[in-house]
């Protein structure tokens, strides 16, 4: 690959808050050279125009496997879908209606807190759709679903069907399932009636994911649930061969591991653009259908949400990835959660180097002194937060959290000032925003700390333009090991993206207004805004 050399850009490095440059040089896909106008010029040389230039943006809590799983359902997300009357109107767009009664029409991102209802559908609500068709409908969370009475009988659900372990087939005032499944293992018992995809349009649906990514500037994710397909790494390595561009670091499900066990890993497992890199399980729910595990009960309740892990199965899964050298995610949301995962592991020692061994993912309450406990522990510890959760879903947390609880929620300046590891992401597709995974809009709800109708939302949590750019490339890059990705430096992959307006000079309220002009991939252009 042709040296080239890029000129005159206002270039954010991630180093750290106030690393700027104005060129840099790329050779053989990496930057070799980053710094001032340089005194010599050495093969082609693009002037940036004054334009600002980041580092490639690395998503460490996202799910492609999910999205591509996702292909064929219509999107029924806010703003575009507000109501129960909205959700059935969408889904009778799907193209699948009508044509056969053994196809599936899915949905999701509903989300019922914005609802005038305020309810979820209900089996009976979707059979107006139609009682032929099987219709699964997949909440925001990712937590909870609703399918027809259609898609019970292909299931063999009835009111005698015990519920899974951790998990609910929630029931009317008679006793029938009446469609809503909260859960995991409930939605996996309904999923496992549908037929499953063929391999090659699996990695096709994979694929095909290039323009979403690159088109909002992301580099690099960790799949935090790549399960969601079978046999993930062959998968996603037939994908990079037929075109799957950005890195990807794959997180299996524990309970997916558990019911079908791999052999020990490899070091060629663990390496590469697309790598095993951890294991995945869920410590509790979700804050926006009540099943976040938490010390105080829910407002006006005496419930203290769900939890869904057992000790011996976390000791499993931590025993098998010190043994195989992968990290593990545990998704722990409430206050309870977190610290039950701290009790069990903070005085053991870490396995993964210079990266955190064990991840706590979407850490929704961590008062100071839970940030306390895992900085004086001996495990390695890495938290990976949203602002996208509380800008989307504030109508939730509004009604499902204490006064004192909002105080602590996402507490993203204190996770970037005082936790070493710590990055933000999307969750996209399992956020209920329709564009969750567009990094402008979480930046802005860092800044702003305002929710999507313009609530405050604990402002005293704000940070700044930098500070959130940097939880996104340079702090990302240290949680899950993506290999060289996140800086503009020298012997870094060339992997950036030039935006269409100066992030760091714009009003604030502007900030979800930026968009990639281009991103660049190794040294070459891989997608242009026209």
């Amino acid at each position: 690959m042709a040296t080239q050399l890029f000129v005159n850009g206002k270039v954010f490095t991630g180093l750290g808050e106030d690393s700027f440059a104005t060129a840099f040089r790329v050779s053989d896909a990496v930057f070799t050279w980053v710094g001032g106008e340089p005194s010599a010029e050495v093969g082609p040389v693009i002037d940036l125009g004054g334009k600002t230039v980041l580092p490639g943006f690395l998503d460490v809590h996202t799910h492609p496997a999910f999205l591509s799983a996702l292909a064929d359902a219509v999107a029924c997300l806010p703003p575009e879908v507000g109501s129960l009357s909205d959700l059935l109107t969408k889904l009778r767009t799907h193209p699948n209606l009508g044509r056969s009664d053994d196809l599936w029409i899915e949905g999701y991102g509903f989300d019922e807190s914005k609802y005038p209802e305020r309810r979820k559908p209900t089996a009976k609500d979707l059979d107006e759709v139609s009682v032929t068709q099987p219709i699964f409908l997949r909440r925001c969370d990712g937590h909870t679903a609703v399918c027809n009475t259609r898609a019970l009988q292909l299931a063999g659900i009835t009111r005698d069907t015990p519920d899974p372990e951790g998990a609910a087939f929630e029931r009317d005032a008679d006793g029938q399932p009446n469609g809503i499944l909260t859960e995991v293992a409930a939605t996996e018992a309904v999923l496992a009636a549908k037929p499953a995809l063929g391999y090659d349009e699996q990695v096709s649906r994979l694929t095909s994911l290039n323009e979403h990514l690159l088109e909002r500037g992301i580099v690099a994710v960790a799949d935090l649930l790549a399960t969601f397909v079978p046999t993930p790494l062959q998968i996603f390595r037939d994908a990079e061969r037929a075109g799957l561009l950005p890195q990807c670091a794959l997180y299996y499900g524990w309970t997916e591991l558990e019911g079908n066990p791999i052999p020990d890993l490899t070091d060629d497992d663990r390496t590469g653009r697309m790598k095993f890199a951890g294991i995945k399980l869920f410590m509790d729910g979700a804050y926006s259908n009540r099943t976040a595990w938490t010390n105080d009960p829910y407002p006006n309740s005496t419930d203290h949400g769900m939890r869904t892990l057992s000790d011996e199965s976390m000791r499993e899964a931590v025993a098998w990835a010190r043994r195989n050298r992968v990290q593990v995610a545990f998704h722990a949301m409430g206050d309870r959660a977190l610290n039950h995962v701290i009790d069990m592991f903070a005085d053991q020692e870490p396995w993964m180097g210079d990266l955190p061994s064990i991840r706590l993912d979407h850490a929704t309450l961590f008062p100071p002194e839970m940030i306390d406990r895992i900085n004086s522990a001996t495990m390695s510890f890495a938290v990976v937060s949203h602002t996208i959760f509380f800008f989307a879903e504030y109508d939730a947390y509004r009604d499902n959290l204490s006064e004192s609880q909002l105080q602590v929620a996402y507490p993203i300046k204190s996770f970037y000032q005082r936790v070493p590891y710590a990055a933000l992401s999307s969750d996209h597709p399992a956020t209920a925003w329709a564009d969750a995974d567009n990094v402008f809009v979480s930046i802005k709800a860092a800044v702003l700390r305002k929710a999507y109708n313009g609530a405050d939302f604990n402002p005293s949590e704000a940070i700044t333009v930098p500070q959130a750019l940097l939880l996104y490339t340079g702090r990302a890059r240290g949680i899950c090991g993506l290999d060289q990705v996140g800086l503009i430096k020298e012997d870094c992959e060339a992997s950036f993206v030039v935006l269409d307006r100066d992030i760091f000079s714009i009003p604030a309220a502007e900030i979800d207004q930026v968009q990639i002009a281009q991103t660049w991939l190794r040294g070459e252009k891989a997608w242009q805004r026209h």
